[in-house]
């Protein structure tokens, strides 16, 4: 099995807050409060950013109080936006811990501190005991993780039975191998997609019981094309983060999936008891 340090690696350094840092004082925005909004282009990193992220919290359901754990948070733009939205308790876990010192910090600036919690954590051994949360959250994050049964058992572990988890993720498609390099991955080395099926029988054999699942390859495919069509509006981006050969990254995953190399999946899935 691939080497956890190996995704870790491919996800950030020591200098991304530093960077991060500049590029909101670039844009104006100083050491003050920032809305959590204001942050979507930066720490949104998935295709359709926040949008996407609207859809699938609206799927899931969420009320006030609710424990939820986000699985691959990243920056914690989607911990952010559950939390101040829904007025839920978001945990948020991640390899890189430049990802999980950076969301800890954006997270100060929005005012979100005391509703949202990061941790370095490796998503197949999570640190919390059976039955820690209602609801579960994972956008983008599977394609790295060649262990799929381990990954959903761990998070059907620690969800209370009848808890729900919410997918969106990047799938195989079938028209044949990825073109690299693509925003999660380099080289084939650190991808592991499985077709759809596949990832349903997955989250089944997980003892998950599917809610609804959605393709949404096509609204995908609509929004790269209005990212191409449109000027970018400025401010710090995701480049920011991943430095500046990620509009290549972005391109290829957009070909990709017009190619039908990948598809796009929302699902929602219930624990078991």
């Amino acid at each position: 099995m691939t080497d956890a340090s190996e995704v870790a690696e491919h996800y950030g350094t020591s200098s991304l807050l530093a960077r991060v840092e500049a590029a909101l004082a670039e844009a104006g925005h100083g050491q003050g409060p920032i809305p959590w909004s204001d942050l979507a282009a930066l720490d949104q990193f998935h295709v359709r950013g926040l949008a996407a992220t609207r859809e699938l919290a609206e799927a899931l359901e969420i009320a006030p109080g609710d424990r939820l754990l986000d699985v691959g948070s990243g920056l914690g733009g989607p911990a952010r936006y559950l939390a101040a939205t829904f007025g839920c308790k978001v945990t948020g876990v991640d390899l890189s811990a430049p990802f999980v010192e950076t969301a800890a910090y954006l997270s100060r600036r929005a005012g979100l501190s005391s509703a949202t919690d990061f941790q370095c954590a490796d998503a197949l051994d999570l640190p919390f005991p059976d039955h820690s949360f209602d609801l579960a959250w994972t956008q983008h994050v599977a394609m790295n993780i060649a262990d799929r049964p381990r990954l959903y058992a761990e998070i059907q572990r620690v969800l209370r039975p009848g808890g729900r988890l919410a997918i969106y993720d990047v799938v195989a498609g079938p028209g044949g191998d990825l073109i690299f390099p693509v925003p999660w991955a380099d080289t084939p080395d650190i991808s592991f997609l499985l077709s759809g099926e596949a990832m349903r029988q997955v989250l089944a054999g997980a003892r998950f019981v599917e809610l609804s699942w959605r393709d949404a390859t096509q609204d995908a495919l609509a929004w790269f094309a209005q990212q191409r069509a449109a000027p970018s509006p400025g401010g710090p981006g995701l480049p920011v983060v991943m430095g500046p050969d990620f509009p290549q990254a972005a391109a290829n995953l957009a070909r990709n999936l017009a190619e039908g190399r990948a598809r796009l999946v929302q699902t929602i899935q219930e624990a078991a008891p």
